[in-house]
């Protein structure tokens, strides 16, 4: 709408009382979950101070907090999208951390969260043994984890997850399309053993065009005959 006003210099001037229509900014992506597991509150204080301005594919992190090894899996149970655990191996007890990581692939059934054991004693026992007997993806003495290799390490870990996480869904869609396939191949089989006949899409390739198909049976046991066509191609 535009309004005229008048300016003793300058005569009749034309405003235009519309304001320009605000862009909305696009939604920030999700960011990645870490979870911090410690009893110290010092060391979640300094752990994500320290990661606070990181970012990895354009996503910040996003810290979620855990005092006990219990309250771990409470956290690890209500957010199956933690991509990394900084889990500390003594808290409760002298080994809680290494039971939650083994309770994580056992019980929980998560593969693809990385664990990155913490421990705050210099020269634990049995270190090399923690690495293959447990399904973790590093240990780091708190003392020799600076800053610095706390950035990589944490870099490092949400690479492995993303990776993981992709091929998961590459699966997920291959075996997908592969259940699309086979329903109608044993609808038609099904149908065919009991002399009946049968019509239906079967998707032939990864593009999702389905090719019709009909199935009748024969005139003889164990004979029958499917014909076949593309469906009519659709107008852009």
């Amino acid at each position: 709408m535009e309004v005229k006003t008048e300016d003793a210099s300058e005569g009749w001037m034309i405003e235009d009382d519309m304001s320009e229509p605000e862009t909305q900014a696009p939604p920030a992506p999700a960011p990645w979950k870490v979870l911090i597991v410690d009893d110290d509150v010092d060391v979640h204080v300094v752990t994500k101070f320290s990661l606070s301005n990181a970012h990895f594919m354009g996503k910040r992190l996003s810290f979620l907090h855990a005092y006990s090894g219990e309250e771990a899996l409470a956290v690890l149970r209500s957010h199956d999208d933690v991509a990394l655990v900084l889990l500390d191996v003594i808290m409760e007890t002298a080994d809680a951390g290494l039971k939650v990581a083994r309770r994580i692939r056992d019980e929980l059934r998560n593969p693809l969260v990385r664990i990155v054991l913490r421990t705050g004693q210099p020269g634990q026992a049995l270190e090399h043994s923690i690495i293959l007997d447990y399904d973790i993806n590093d240990f780091w003495c708190k003392t020799d984890l600076t800053t610095r290799k706390l950035f990589t390490t944490v870099i490092a870990s949400l690479r492995g997850y993303h990776s993981l996480y992709e091929a998961q869904q590459r699966i997920g869609r291959a075996e997908a399309e592969l259940r699309a396939l086979r329903e109608p191949v044993e609808q038609a089989l099904d149908a065919l053993r009991t002399g009946h006949g049968w019509s239906g899409d079967v998707p032939l390739d990864g593009s999702g065009t389905p090719v019709r198909l009909q199935a009748a049976p024969g005139a003889d046991p164990g004979q029958f005959t499917v014909t076949g066509c593309l469906p009519p191609q659709r107008a852009v």
